[in-house]
């Protein structure tokens, strides 16, 4: 019997995940004696006594051929990490997933002439946290960069969905099964990254429901597929830091997107740039850092935006450089606030300036 199926086998048995499974190869030598072993044999692999039973009694119940039979007729494959098809840049990671699965065409081996960008952050994502992650998204996008992320609510969906609206391909990761789609708000999305040449992986056999222990896991496949992970807005206890601890762990680079004090999902960029993280304003840098050459249809920048007055002109140029709190604008351009108000008003309604929380303005992102 193919090697593969002993892998898939030991995948699908609840409690053998890396560590175990690696103890069972380096004691045994290959998947197909660990699955043959007698449980004196099992329980000195250090795997413990307990999971030895569980695993005996599971084993003889399941029928490792038809379980891939049963992917085929979901329309789901898998890679085993002495596959050549496993996705390079994840085999380096300290724990890689011993099986992948995968719903889609995604072939993973495109990525070695593209850079993958992970894009993470909050689940309550601010009309500014909106803002920066649909432009640095498409413009990385535009850039050939692939997008990993979590199907989330909030910005990982909003990065998944500027990705197909921009032509790009987005590849999804899951703490559950292939086969079911958390959130299922996310439903439509789900579907959508696969029919635009996109995938859906997991760690975790068909029918697994996710758990509070599987998003950490989850996490860190988003980071090993990734040459970089791009926070854009989340709290200190949101699990894009956790992400991002996990590109720390394994030499990736971490891109985060400041924003304002005043808001706790600014707290977790903050964090991380303090941590070392690269602190970014444009997609640019991130296209700079990661040596991307094909990043010319990201570098329209918003100096080209002209106002129609002296007035708005002062804003705008002074919107350029970084988000402006009201009051700081009406001190920097001496024009007074009631005058200011309107001016910001029109502003808006051109398109030219977004109202962030808390009294701060930036400019819109114009490209489409």
């Amino acid at each position: 019997m193919d090697q593969r199926l002993y892998w898939l086998g030991f995948a699908v048995c609840s409690g053998i995940g890396p560590g175990r499974f690696g103890k069972l190869i380096t004691y045994f030598g290959s998947a197909k004696l660990a699955w043959h072993a007698d449980i004196r044999e099992l329980q000195q692999s250090g795997i413990g006594n307990v999971m030895a039973e569980q695993f005996v009694d599971f084993r003889k119940k399941h029928d490792l051929e038809g379980y891939e039979a049963l992917l085929t007729k979901h329309q789901v494959s898998f890679v085993t990490l002495e596959d050549a098809a496993y996705p390079s840049l994840l085999r380096k990671i300290k724990n890689p997933p011993f099986v992948l699965f995968k719903r889609g065409n995604f072939d993973f081996s495109t990525v070695e002439n593209q850079q993958a960008i992970g894009i993470v952050g909050t689940r309550n994502i601010t009309e500014y946290g909106k803002q920066v992650t649909e432009q640095f998204t498409r413009e990385l996008v535009s850039a050939n960069c692939v997008v990993i992320s979590g199907l989330a609510l909030g910005v990982d969906a909003l990065a998944h969905w500027t990705t197909l609206a921009t032509g790009g391909k987005t590849v999804a990761v899951l703490g559950c099964g292939v086969d079911c789609c958390y959130p299922r708000e996310n439903q439509s999305l789900y579907n959508s990254i696969l029919e635009k040449g996109g995938a859906i992986v997991s760690e975790y056999a068909l029918g697994v429901l996710p758990s509070k222990g599987s998003f950490p896991s989850r996490n860190r496949i988003i980071a090993g597929l990734s040459q970089g992970v791009l926070v854009t807005e989340g709290a200190t206890q949101s699990g894009s830091l956790i992400t991002a601890q996990d590109a720390f762990a394994n030499q990736r680079k971490v891109f985060a997107i400041p924003g304002t004090i005043h808001s706790h999902l600014s707290a977790g960029p903050a964090k991380l740039i303090k941590q070392g993280a690269q602190l970014v304003t444009t997609p640019k840098e991130i296209l700079d850092a990661l040596h991307v050459k094909n990043n010319s249809l990201g570098a329209v920048r918003k100096s080209a935006i002209k106002g129609d007055t002296k007035e708005e002109q002062l804003i705008i140029d002074l919107l350029q450089k970084e988000q402006m709190h009201f009051d700081a604008l009406v001190k920097q351009t001496q024009i007074n606030s009631s005058q200011m108000g309107g001016i910001l008003s029109l502003l808006e309604m051109k398109g030219i300036v977004t109202a962030l929380d808390a009294g701060f303005f930036c400019l819109t992102d114009l490209l489409s």
